[in-house]
C-alpha cells in the first residue's frame, strides 16, 4: 500500500506507527533517499530488513532519531565527548551518522558489531514525528544490496512489493546518502562520504566555530 505522506498528518504518522508495532517494515522519505524502517528492539523486526535487502547483518542498520537528545542516549555517556555534543547540535537535524559506542544494555538487534550504534537525526518531519512516536526508527536505504536506491515510492514498491507493510510517499528522493563518522576512538574518522564535507564537522567540532550549512 502506498500512502501519500507528502503532508505530514495525524493520519499518516498514526497509520506508519500502527505498521511499525504490528512489526511490519514501512517504507519512508528521508532527507536523503527513501529508506526501510522497523522498530529496533529485536531480531524479528530488524531481521527482515537484512532479508529484503539480501544482506548479511555483518553490515549493521542505523538508527534515526527525534532529536540529538533522542540519539545520543543511545550511546554510552562515557564515551561521548564534546566533539559529538558539538556536531550533533551543529550538524542535526541533517546527512550525518555518527558511530557512537552503544550504551550497556540498551540490547537493539542492529547487526555486527553490536558495541556501536550509527545514530541520526534527519531534517524530515515525518520520520522525527515517528520517532517521537514509537522511538528510534532502525533504518536502512530502500535497495536491495548492492543496487541503486529508487528515487521515488512507486519505485520502492515496486522492488520490495509485499514485503513492507507500507510505503510512504514523500515525493522524488534524490539526495547524497548522510556522511558517516566513526566516533568511537580518541579522534574522529569520516567512513563514508557525502553531503557534508570534512571540513564542515572539523569547523562543527570546534568550540566556538560555526560551521556553513551543508550543501
Amino acid at each position: 500500500m502506498i500512502l501519500d505522506a507528502r503532508e505530514v498528518t495525524s493520519e499518516v504518522v498514526a497509520q506508519a506507527v500502527a505498521a511499525l508495532r504490528a512489526r511490519g517494515v514501512v517504507a519512508l522519505p528521508t532527507d536523503t533517499v527513501y529508506g526501510l524502517a522497523a522498530l529496533p528492539r529485536s531480531a524479528e523486526h530488524t531481521g527482515q530488513l537484512f532479508a529484503l535487502k539480501g544482506r548479511a547483518d555483518d553490515v549493521p542498520v542505523a538508527v534515526l532519531c527525534a532529536s540529538a537528545d533522542q540519539a545520543l542516549g543511545l550511546a554510552d555517556p562515557d564515551r561521548v565527548n564534546d566533539d559529538v555534543r558539538r556536531m550533533a547540535a551543529r550538524l542535526w537535524p541533517g546527512p550525518l551518522t555518527l558511530v557512537l559506542a552503544r550504551r550497556p544494555g540498551l540490547g537493539y538487534a542492529l547487526g555486527e558489531p553490536a558495541a556501536t550504534v550509527g545514530v541520526r537525526c534527519p531534517d524530515h518531519p515525518l520520520v522525527r514525528a515517528l520517532a517521537a512516536e514509537v522511538g528510534p526508527l532502525a533504518t536502512t536505504s530502500a535497495n536491495l544490496h548492492g543496487e541503486p536506491t529508487p528515487p521515488t515510492a512507486e519505485g520502492v514498491a515496486a522492488v520490495f512489493g509485499g514485503g513492507v507493510a507500507l510505503v510512504l510517499d514523500g515525493g522524488p528522493r534524490g539526495g547524497t546518502p548522510s556522511t558517516v563518522v566513526d566516533c568511537t576512538g580518541p579522534e574522529w574518522r569520516v567512513l563514508r562520504a557525502g553531503e557534508i564535507g570534512e571540513a564542515d564537522l572539523a569547523a562543527a567540532a570546534v568550540a566556538g566555530a560555526t560551521p556553513d550549512p551543508p550543501g
